[in-house]
This record gives C-alpha cells, sequence and structure tokens, in this order.
C-alpha cells in the first residue's frame, strides 16, 4: 500500500479545513458590526413621504392645522345658519325689559315660533325690526363692518343692529289698549290688566293713551316702563308705534346666558280674562 499518498492527501484535507475557519472567523465579527444596506431602517418620515414626522413639526402638523381650520369654518358657517333660520342668540344692550331681561342676558330667539301660521300673542316677548316703525330711516354703514357685526350679532357676541328690539306684545290687532283706566292699570278690551313683571314702582305708563291696534299690527311695550322707548313714544310718527306683525324676528324662549340665570322666559297668564276684540274693528 501507498502510505505515503495517504499522508499527503490528509494533510491537504487538514490544510483546507483550517484556512476555512480562520475565514470564519475573519468574516463573523465584520458582518455584525457593519449590516447589509439592504437592513439598514429608513429614515422617519411623514406619512406622505414629505419630511419628517409631527415631531418634526412639518407634515402632519400642518395637515392637523388645516383640518382644524376648516372645521372650524365648518362649525361658524353652521351657527350662522341656525341663527338665521331656526334659533338666533340676542344680547340685551339695555335695561328696558327688566325685571324678566337684564342687561347683559343672551337671549335665545325662536324663529320658528311664527313660521307655520302662529301669530304672536299678548304677553309674549318678541325681537322684532323697528324698520319703519320705532325707525324710521336705518342709520349707513360701511358695508364690511356691517356684515362683520351682523355675523357677530347673530352669534350674540355683539350688540343688535341699531334697528332691532325686544319687547312685549300687549295688543294684538283689533284690540284697544287705554292707559290708564279709574284703577291706574292699564286695559285691553274694557278688561284692567294685572302686569306683574313690570318693573317694581313703575306706573303701567306716565303717557296717557287710548289706541285701537290695526289688524296686521302689534302693540309692544317694555316692562321696565320708565326705562323703555317703546310704542308709547311714537304715537305722533307715521305707523303711530304699531309694528308690523311681519316685522316680527321671533320670540324670545330662553335665557341662554350667563350660566346663573339659565331659565325659560317667564311666560304669564296676565290677558288670559281679555277677550277677543269686537267684531269689526280694525283700527
Amino acid at each position: 500500500m501507498d502510505t505515503e499518498a495517504q499522508h499527503t492527501e490528509r494533510d491537504r484535507s487538514s490544510g483546507e479545513t483550517e484556512e476555512r475557519s480562520r475565514s470564519a472567523r475573519m468574516s463573523g465579527p465584520r458582518s455584525a458590526a457593519a449590516p447589509s444596506p439592504e437592513a439598514a431602517p429608513a429614515p422617519d418620515t411623514a406619512p406622505g413621504g414629505d419630511g419628517p414626522d409631527a415631531t418634526g413639526g412639518r407634515g402632519p402638523f400642518r395637515l392637523s392645522w388645516r383640518r382644524t381650520g376648516l372645521v372650524g369654518a365648518a362649525c361658524v358657517v353652521f351657527l350662522l345658519l341656525l341663527s338665521h333660520f331656526v334659533l338666533q342668540p340676542f344680547l340685551i344692550p339695555s335695561g328696558s325689559m327688566e325685571p324678566t331681561l337684564q342687561v347683559g342676558d343672551r337671549i335665545l330667539v325662536n324663529k320658528l315660533a311664527y313660521r307655520f301660521g302662529d301669530a304672536p300673542e299678548r304677553g309674549d316677548v318678541v325681537v322684532f325690526d323697528g324698520t319703519g316703525s320705532f325707525v324710521q330711516e336705518p342709520p349707513r354703514e360701511n358695508p364690511v363692518t356691517g356684515l362683520l357685526h351682523g355675523a357677530a350679532a347673530a352669534l350674540g357676541l355683539a350688540e343688535p343692529d341699531e334697528t332691532d328690539f325686544v319687547k312685549r306684545v300687549v295688543g294684538v290687532g283689533g284690540d284697544r289698549v287705554v292707559c290708564c283706566g279709574k284703577d291706574g292699570r292699564l286695559t285691553v278690551n274694557g278688561v284692567p290688566v294685572d302686569e306683574w313683571y313690570v318693573h317694581l314702582g313703575d306706573a303701567p305708563s306716565k303717557v296717557p293713551f287710548d289706541i285701537v291696534v290695526p289688524q296686521g299690527t302689534l302693540w309692544v311695550m317694555g316692562d321696565h316702563r320708565s326705562q323703555s322707548s317703546d310704542s308709547r313714544d311714537h304715537l305722533g310718527q307715521p305707523g303711530g308705534g304699531m309694528v308690523p306683525v311681519d316685522r316680527v324676528i321671533g320670540r324670545a324662549d330662553w335665557i341662554g346666558w350667563p350660566f346663573g340665570r339659565w331659565s325659560v322666559v317667564p311666560p304669564t297668564a296676565a290677558f288670559d280674562a281679555v277677550p277677543a276684540p269686537a267684531a269689526g274693528r280694525h283700527g
């Protein structure tokens, strides 16, 4: 047997095995320290791939502000539509309706109260446009500032237009309203009215009057009679202080602000005993 050839083969195999071992030891640490490019994590990016994420203050941050602005604009539009058609906040600017309504109260005016055939009734507290009755010529104003003020007033954030008023209905079409009777009280269609809502210490009226309310109009007065400019103050003017029913904006049903005065506007039964106006009376 050729023993020398066998020794040569074993020596060659041992050398190749040792060479492979050395290669494995040298390549192992290098692979762990330097991962392949394919395994390297990608830098943080925004969902749209446009710059850093929200922590970087760019992509998502801009989107969130844009979304907030759109939601805010939609809310304002919704409130303006609600105010225009359904329920309008109205800031009370004076004490003419004390004690029922106080300066700074924000009432909610029900614009649907008279939309479906109902008409204002005696005792209702109404908001109306006094153009042509309490104000003969509306004041002129800058269109831009007028638009901004109108929007703020519609949201209850500013005083109402100079042509808007809040008063109590005392007489409706056909009623004869007289002040004052022998007992010092206001009478409607000959019946004395117990006006418990009138400001303490005020007389029903220091201005005497005897009027018949034309059909389609209202006779209105403030609850703080000594501090209210109402139908009495316009007796000698065109229209005689009568407010056309179609100028009524709505009925004041609730006090919404301040929180301590949350309540309904108190209804009154003061006119329950008043009969309907005499047939054929048209003013």
